[in-house]
């Protein structure tokens, strides 16, 4: 953050369309008919719907889907009372955070009133338009009073976050670093620097949590909270100690655990040395903490540190807590965000922590080592599961606690549309996963001198998706192993190189021989290829030693595409084997061929690589819409490109008759629909969605599916080979553990449809 220059700032907020949000339609709106649709004369009848039956607005307007996100800018980050419209940027930012974690919308009001009477009247009287209501920087006291009283008049959820996020968040972070101290949470002594919203609601919360009130201590800038104080609020004095205790350094002597929600450099040094044990340091204050991180832990190496920031470990972050338990409470369409609810939200984030971290947020920090621990207490704010985790513990406390609305009753199925929300479609790879588990097979990892290699060995093996075997310098594999914390005990490994293995290379030398031995290969070439590990792993498919290969993670492609043709070779029933990826959208799955093995393709190519195509994705369970694409459509040119995919099109269509196909047709006719039947209502596609693309060729497909991947914020699996005899798979360079179990998985399933 100290980073980030005023220009930087001011130049971020104010270039290009002003501001950090737009309202965007939902609905088709090119054609008179749809403006009358939308609005007048069709716009009358859900009105009259809505009049009849108040809750048909969740069914006829994005009120289900929307939140507030109200101010009056009395306590502005720690800007302090600048104002109403001087908060707005932030509220915006809110709004931001709103739509980008949890797919909710946001209209930030800013309500010019400190009245708490007034402002209230205000917020109910809007309130219809909302789902929900987060209100967001106003200064306490008046924010409890006005949050109790917009709670009881109103029927839809209520927050303030700067009370309740930073409590749930650190509320997680307390329960799993006390369960790291290995200390109980009764017996804990607690220091609170700060008696403002916050601090306030982080202690109840933890008072929630188990920590005994006698055990707390709170101050605020005039001192300890004791009881014969006058000029504490009734929040106040309920933390008030009778102790006799005067000072901040008298009152956190060895106590467990310091919350800091005050002021940047209040914890001295002397103060940290005199705290128990292992002590726990949430310094909250922003943007500098009560205690730097450099200074707290050259004091001490025994602590668990967290502060809000984001370039240090353990940031407590409001946005692992509000977009996830508005989207749960949406869901549901609860009355209420009561403390049950806030506590499901507490354990959830807590035990997501404890899941291994999975590499795009690795990635995201720069910290391959992410894992549970001191530095590690609560998620990343960039952990896309949060989506699948929060949302449905809160949920389902809404349900139990009776101030839900509307039932969940498929939890798997609502997961799914969360991910979907957030443009994460994993029901492709999960049903495929279940097929994997049904039937493991052996799988032989030729790269294995690889961290992720090994982290997805070690994966597929846990989750029963296949047994994994290792080709590669036993030593080395070993040593990656133990160096990165990865248990491959269990796991068998085969170097190809070594003496022990002879016999197995010879073996795998004739049956190569045999094979090639009138094109060129010798006996002794064949015994030399063998000390290649990829030519060893295919080897070992085609013999049946195992059931299918993966490499490519620090191979060349060609390196493994070369032995795969050479040893397995290609279905009899195919002249070309061709590369597809399946990419993951908001939009769902679409598929992309070929992508990685034909550079350019002819006619027949194109026949082979459609219908291949066809039956790799009927096999993931999705009927196949195809479009042949190029930058003609339907011979409105001539050139030599056009006219030899118009000529496979013709042969498809002529000789596969049922396949849904066509083309030629430019990659935005071919994916927008209305735009196809109103120029093209003659083609094969009309009114249907094409999910799958046939390039004229690799530079095409290849260049296509990158631009996804990288501006289109698209997940790519693959590339998947088609058209080979046996199951053999080349990752890309440097694939992640993820993409490598997708991968493992997909063999699997080849290598099942192969025994039918």
């Amino acid at each position: 953050m100290s980073n980030i220059t005023k220009k930087e700032a001011l130049n971020y907020h104010a270039k290009g369309r002003p501001g950090k949000i737009q309202v965007v339609p939902t609905k088709h709106h090119r054609t008179q008919r749809d403006l009358s649709l939308a609005y007048t004369p069709g716009v009358a009848d859900p009105c009259l719907e809505i009049e009849k039956k108040a809750d048909d607005a969740y069914k006829y307007t994005a009120k289900g889907n929307l939140v507030a996100v109200i101010s009056n800018g009395t306590a502005v980050l720690g800007l302090g009372d600048i104002g109403a419209v001087a908060g707005k940027p932030v509220m915006e930012g809110k709004g931001l955070l709103f739509k980008i974690f949890s797919d909710i919308d946001v209209f930030d009001i800013e309500v010019d009133e400190k009245n708490i009477d007034e402002f209230v009247k205000i917020v109910k009287a809007i309130s219809p338009t909302f789902g929900g209501i987060n209100l967001e920087d106003i200064k306490a006291p008046e924010c409890f009073e006005i949050e109790n009283k917009l709670k009881a008049a109103l029927d839809i959820p209520v927050m303030h976050d700067d009370q309740h996020g930073t409590a749930i968040i650190t509320g997680a972070g307390l329960i799993n670093a006390l369960e790291i101290t290995g200390k109980n949470i009764e017996e804990i002594k607690l220091f609170v620097s700060g008696a403002g919203a916050a601090a306030c609601a982080c202690t109840r919360m933890y008072v929630q949590l188990g920590v005994k009130k006698e055990n707390i201590i709170m101050c605020d800038v005039n001192g300890i909270l004791t009881k014969d104080r006058t000029d504490l609020s009734i929040v106040n004095k309920d933390f008030a100690t009778d102790k006799n205790i005067k000072t901040m350094a008298e009152g956190i002597k060895n106590t467990d655990v310091f919350l800091g929600l005050s002021a940047g450099g209040v914890l001295k040094p002397e103060m940290l040395k005199s705290m128990a044990k292992e002590p726990i340091v949430f310094a909250m204050a922003n943007p500098t903490p009560e205690i730097s991180y450099e200074e707290a832990m050259a004091t001490r190496k025994d602590l668990i540190f967290a502060t809000g920031r984001s370039d240090y470990p353990n940031q407590i972050n409001n946005v692992l807590g509000f977009p996830y338990i508005f989207r749960g409470a949406l869901d549901v369409r609860a009355t209420a965000i009561n403390e049950e609810m806030k506590m499901a939200a507490v354990y959830a984030i807590a035990a997501l922590a404890k899941e291994p971290v999975p590499d795009i947020v690795k990635k995201a920090y720069n910290n391959v080592d992410m894992s549970f621990g001191k530095e590690y207490i609560v998620p990343i704010p960039l952990d896309p599961r949060l989506i699948e985790f929060v949302p449905p513990a809160i949920a389902k406390a809404a349900m139990d606690t009776g101030v839900a609305r509307k039932q969940i009753t498929d939890w798997d199925a609502y997961k799914e549309e969360l991910l979907e929300r957030m443009g994460i479609d994993h029901r492709i790879m999960r049903a495929m996963t279940i097929k994997a588990k049904a039937n493991p097979k052996k799988i032989v990892f030729s790269d294995a001198n690889n961290i992720n290699i090994l982290n997805a060995a070690r994966l597929v093996k846990d989750e029963g998706i296949a047994i994994p075997i290792l080709v590669g310098t036993e030593n080395k594999i070993k040593t990656l192993a133990l160096d990165h914390n990865i248990d491959i005990t269990d796991i068998e490994i085969i170097d190809n190189t070594s003496d022990h293995v002879n016999e197995q290379r010879l073996k795998y030398a004739d049956l190569f021989f045999k094979k090639r031995s009138r094109s060129g290969i010798s006996m002794v070439g064949a015994e030399r290829l063998m000390f290649d590990k990829n030519y060893f792993g295919v080897a070992m498919v085609e013999s049946g030693d195992v059931d299918a290969m993966i490499s490519g993670v620090s191979s060349p492609y060609a390196d493994v595409i070369r032995p795969a043709l050479q040893i397995v070779g290609k279905r009899d029933d195919v002249n070309k084997i061709a590369g597809m990826y399946m990419l993951r959208t908001k939009k769902g799955p679409y598929f992309f061929a070929d992508t990685t093995i034909n550079v350019q393709p002819s006619t027949e190519d194109l026949v082979d690589i459609s219908l291949l195509t066809k039956e790799k994705v009927e096999e993931f369970g999705v009927e196949p819409i195809m479009a042949m694409l190029s930058y003609s459509n339907f011979g409105s040119s001539k050139g030599e490109t056009s006219k030899m995919v118009k000529k496979a099109i013709s042969i498809l269509h002529k000789k596969h008759p049922k396949i849904l196909i066509d083309g030629e047709m430019q990659a935005n006719f071919a994916l927008n629909k209305d735009l196809r039947n109103e120029r093209y209502p003659f083609s094969k596609l009309k009114d249907k969605d094409v999910n799958t693309l046939i390039f004229p060729n690799l530079s095409s497909g290849n260049i296509t599916y990158k631009v996804m991947q990288e501006i289109g914020s698209s997940e790519a699996i693959g590339p998947i080979v088609m058209g080979l005899k046996k199951p053999i798979h080349v990752l890309q360079l440097s694939s992640s553990v993820r993409e490598i179990v997708d991968m493992a998985t997909i063999a699997v399933v080849d290598s099942q449809l192969l025994e039918k």
